[in-house]
């Protein structure tokens, strides 16, 4: 696909960049790895994925749903070849020079060998990547000096929700009091669910992400309560692009069709940025893989895209300690990839912690560093779809309570299942909201920074997606403890994280250092690969010339990054593990094994654990 000059990926003439605890690496380390890369990204030899490469060749009337990309748009004349094979064309993806089709496994060879085809894979499987005290995630981040000092909240700007849908809740209306008018914020919806054209959110998930970034809060503004949950940009449009379904799954092709149509309403309505709070397992290269491909095409349009990191940080399957688990597109070095922090319920930053959850870098197969972000997304209360899926499964929501009597009582009803008294209105009793509800997860974080990203577009209209990102990765807080530890009450387990950089990114969500910075990135802010030499026991950072990090001293590693991103209080990132594999390009796929992680009806198990594990996050 092709690129604009200032996102151009690193080319041969790639240069090293050390911190002060490592040593400069060999030629030789750097070749090896280049080799490598080259070798996934190369058409010719890798053309069929892992998965379809185990079925090519069936000749039993069996077909497979695939992805082909192919080295141009294709054309009436591409779609025909495919069809004399046996396919059928089901959706057009010129967004990244591919279709979505079915054929039969036994063309997949024949396929495979037309020199028009770039790569196949199959159409996966996907789904929302959040589960389940007040809430303080404005304060956390500094959000309120948005308004107060610049006067800013997201007007004008619109956000592409692509989840489970978003249903036109009251805090996502605007009201003008001077002559008593309103009227929604979701100011355009399209659903890619197959079989259905319903955009109401069945599920919960998008609703819940939509009021992070723009709710405004009037469901909680009143006497009767103590605080207002209040999205990070409370008057910004959503734009409602459904793709997951009501139960959270969805597959690439929905979700590259709803970026393809992102792109294509962005000047209707001012569409600056996508936020993407869901993913899947990654199963090669970010250079051929179709969804990677989708969010370059949306990031080099002018749209910033914001992509959750993941929630499988305590999968220790390989050994890892949940090193290597950065979900699909959050591994691709052009978007925002976001981790998530709790807020430790109260306002102050002080005492915030990683989630022990939150996934961690680098990436499989490239080891790209990320995230690239953190930000508040633990038992984050935000805006609630009525009768949505989410409201039946007690291990992964809770409800906030509500209600304008005069005595204050503890909740025993509904899914709450730990009952607690939260207080959050001078008064409550069994009632329980029908407004909010509350979900942990990555999926909550990445709203946070795509708030965030509004808001310095609303005050800058001309900050390319290069400059929002530097600028946020730039001013994020650096201040950490060394380590935090959680221990999960339903199952004893302890986990503790270290802050390094692929735990933390570049740091934590600083709203209101970013509107204050004035620093403009004049290159590529794709995030750096990491590269390990095993005779020095070292990890460094490889930056493109044509990359902004390390340009300068403006934009230098360090100042990005931190001084002790790469310190690690274990040696599972170091030494002969199995994190770096054998110097090859499938490190970090042993995380992962055969299986998909999420995605599809026969792993609701696994799902059911991840979200238990998550609501013992405190």
């Amino acid at each position: 696909m092709a690129f604009a000059p200032e996102t151009k990926r690193p080319s041969s003439d790639t240069m090293l960049k050390t911190t002060t605890w490592g040593a400069r690496l060999a030629l030789l380390a750097l070749i090896v790895l280049l080799a490598a890369g080259t070798s996934l990204a190369d058409g010719k030899k890798h053309k069929l994925s892992k998965e379809l490469d185990a079925v090519k060749g069936g000749h039993n009337g069996a077909t497979v749903d695939v992805i082909i990309q192919f080295n141009q748009t294709p054309s009436d004349a591409h779609h025909h070849k495919v069809q004399n094979k046996g396919g059928a064309l089901k959706t057009r993806l010129d967004v990244i020079k591919g279709a979505h089709y079915s054929v039969p496994t036994g063309s997949l060879e024949d396929l495979e060998k037309d020199p028009d085809v770039a790569y196949i894979s199959p159409n996966r499987p996907l789904r929302g990547t959040g589960t389940s005290t007040l809430d303080y995630t404005r304060e956390a981040v500094n959000a309120s000096v948005a308004l107060q000092q610049w006067g800013l909240d997201g007007t004008g700007i619109g956000v592409a929700v692509i989840d489970s849908g978003v249903t036109a809740v009251g805090d996502l209306y605007w009201w003008n009091p001077s002559n008593q008018t309103y009227g929604s914020r979701v100011v355009y919806s399209q659903s890619f669910v197959p079989g259905t054209t319903d955009t109401s959110d069945l599920y919960g998930h998008g609703t819940h992400v939509a009021g992070i970034i723009a709710g405004a809060g009037w469901f909680s503004t009143g006497s009767n309560f103590t605080h207002t949950f209040k999205g990070i940009a409370p008057n910004a449009n959503i734009i409602n692009l459904r793709v997951l379904d009501q139960n959270g799954a969805g597959t690439d092709t929905s979700v590259i069709a709803a970026i393809q149509t992102a792109i294509s309403l962005k000047s209707t309505y001012n569409i600056r940025v996508i936020n993407l709070s869901l993913g899947r397992q990654v199963y090669e290269s970010y250079t051929v893989d179709p969804l990677c491909q989708a969010v370059e095409a949306a990031w080099n349009a002018g749209i910033v895209v914001l992509a959750a990191a993941g929630n499988q940080g305590r999968n220790d399957s390989a050994g890892t300690e949940g090193y290597g688990t950065i979900s699909a597109p959050g591994n691709d070095p052009y978007v925002i990839t976001v981790g998530v922090m709790k807020t430790a319920n109260t306002p102050t930053r002080i005492d915030d912690t990683i989630a022990s959850y939150s996934s961690k870098g680098p990436t499989a197969y490239d080891y790209v560093v990320k995230p690239d972000i953190v930000a508040p997304g633990n038992q984050v209360v935000s805006t609630l779809a009525p009768n949505a899926s989410l409201l039946g499964s007690p291990t992964d929501v809770y409800l906030s309570e509500y209600s304008s009597s005069t005595t204050t009582t503890t909740s025993s009803g509904g899914n709450n299942k730990n009952n607690k008294k939260n207080n959050f209105s001078t008064v409550a009793t069994n009632a329980i909201s029908t407004s909010y509800m509350r979900l942990s997860g990555t999926s909550m974080a990445t709203p946070v920074v795509s708030g965030a990203a509004v808001l310095l577009l609303e005050q800058n209209p001309n900050l390319t997606p290069d400059q929002v990102k530097a600028r946020l990765m730039k001013t994020a807080s650096k201040t950490f403890p060394a380590s935090s530890s959680a221990t999960d009450p339903a199952t004893g387990i302890t986990y503790t994280d270290y802050y390094d950089i692929f735990t933390i990114g570049a740091g934590y969500l600083d709203i209101a250092a970013a509107l204050s910075s004035n620093d403009l990135a004049d290159a590529s802010a794709a995030s750096p690969t990491a590269v390990y030499d095993p005779t020095t026991q070292s990890v460094s950072l490889v930056n493109g010339t044509s990359v902004v990090w390390g340009t300068d001293a403006v934009w230098d590693t360090s100042v990005v990054w931190g001084t002790n991103v790469f310190v690690n209080g274990t040696s599972v990132l170091w030494g002969s593990s199995v994190c770096w594999g054998s110097r090859t390009s499938d490190g970090f796929s042993v995380v992962w094994g055969t299986g998909v992680v999420w995605g599809n009806a026969t792993n609701q198990t696994t799902s059911t654990a991840l979200n238990v594990m998550i609501d013992g996050e405190k």
